[in-house]
């Protein structure tokens, strides 16, 4: 049976080099962009290539032209576009709405060959050649680098080297895998799954189960200022002024997109930075009756959110699933109490009726989403005739403790 891990390092990264992995990005994210408009096809999902063969058959020659990436960067462009399509097809399947896989979040997949580790950094090939980058690794040990990456058990697979434009660092999401002989130890590893559960909403944009708050407030300005720039335009009723409303438009779109995908690589990082499975979001499919007060672009928000994250969370081995929106803002989250009534929330706040629990709402529907979850998990795999022994045990990320089918173990600050 297969374990796999991720472990997330930071990159000192030459000042001098900072350039070339930039670069290379880049032209990674072109060849993922080129081998989605193949694959894609708008009219049939049964015309859509989910093969990967087939793709880098017809696109290797011709990208390894275009660009200065090595052929293994190529390849695994070529793979990502091709995983993603392969998702999209899914969920088209299921009647979902989806459209042809869109690159623009900065990442790239590194395999064993463009990346070599040591004990203390690692190799990466860029457009101009390798660049060899230290490792911040933190002082407590052992870290999930030294447990998993420096490990004889684990050997390394496909990782993603990422970069936060908002501190200008570098990571490097290093995924390992190992096959367990003993069925009850990969029992334990493989079927135990922790999840990460989002609550979607106007005044918060997201909040996760771990107490994270992804706040609306800055969306909801330059949206505001956007309109209102649009008004001031539209007043003037010229050819000039139509010019510069389309121009507006791209600029409001583009902002719109990279704010979202800022958010959505945020929430994987949490996820991967508490070692969740699964992200858990509510289905979006009423949302617009659920929240009738929200904008037009806030339900875009939200629609966006969660595509983002569909995509971006597999290449951190994390899942992402979606679970039934009642009740999840009126169920009092504590598992000893689970006290479901519509005066139990006030606004952005929940206090229980009944116990008197007091807390975020949006904080109480994020561990209520991810508990959801849980129930919907271990119902599947009792009925899965694969499942053997029956239950799989499923935590739910929060903070201050750990809640699952046993209790809740507060810590201060739960």
């Amino acid at each position: 049976m297969e374990v796999r891990r991720t472990a997330p390092v930071k990159l000192d990264v030459p000042d001098e080099r900072r350039g070339d992995l930039h670069e290379s990005a880049r032209q990674f994210l072109y060849c993922a962009n080129r081998a989605a408009e193949f694959c894609w096809d708008d009219n049939s999902y049964t015309n859509c290539i989910t093969a990967n063969s087939t793709a880098r058959d017809a696109l290797y020659a011709e990208l390894r032209k275009e660009t200065d990436l090595t052929a293994n960067l190529v390849q695994e462009a070529i793979r990502r576009a091709v995983q993603a399509t392969k998702g999209c097809v899914e969920r088209w399947k299921q009647g979902k709405c989806v459209s042809q896989p869109d690159f623009t979040s900065w990442s790239m997949v590194y395999d064993k060959r463009s990346a070599t580790f040591y004990r203390n950094k690692a190799s990466l090939s860029t457009v101009n050649g390798r660049v060899e980058c230290d490792f911040e690794l933190p002082a407590d040990s052992p870290t999930p680098y030294e447990q998993y990456v420096l490990s004889e058990e684990y050997e390394f697979r496909a990782s993603t080297l990422q970069y936060d434009n908002t501190t200008d660092e570098f990571y490097f999401h290093i995924t390992t895998r190992k096959y367990d002989d003993d069925e009850s130890e990969v029992s334990e590893d493989t079927g135990h799954q922790t999840v990460l559960g989002i609550d979607l909403g106007v005044t918060s944009l997201a909040v996760s189960s771990t107490g994270h708050f992804w706040q609306g407030d800055d969306y909801d300005h330059w949206c505001r200022e956007f309109e209102k720039r649009r008004g001031e335009i539209q007043q003037r009723g010229t050819q000039a002024a139509h010019n510069a409303l389309l121009r507006l438009g791209k600029r409001e779109e583009a902002w719109r997109k990279q704010y979202i995908h800022t958010v959505a690589n945020e929430i994987v990082a949490e996820a991967v930075e508490h070692d969740c499975d699964v992200i858990a979001f509510e289905d979006l499919t009423d949302i617009r009756e659920r929240l009738p007060y929200a904008k037009w672009h806030h339900v875009w928000a939200f629609r966006r959110l969660a595509k983002y994250v569909s995509y971006k969370a597999p290449e951190q081995g994390v899942s992402v699933e979606e679970v039934e929106p009642n009740h999840t803002s009126q169920r009092c989250s504590r598992m000893d109490c689970g006290f479901t009534h519509e005066a139990n929330r006030q606004g952005e706040q929940f206090e229980c009726q009944k116990c008197g629990y007091e807390v975020n709402a949006d904080y109480n529907a994020a561990k209520n989403i991810g508990v959801r979850y849980g129930r919907k998990r271990q119902h599947r795999l009792r009925s899965s005739p694969k499942s053997g022994s029956g239950d799989a045990p499923v935590d739910v990320r929060v903070n201050g403790g750990t809640l699952n089918g046993e209790g809740h173990q507060p810590i201060a600050g739960d």
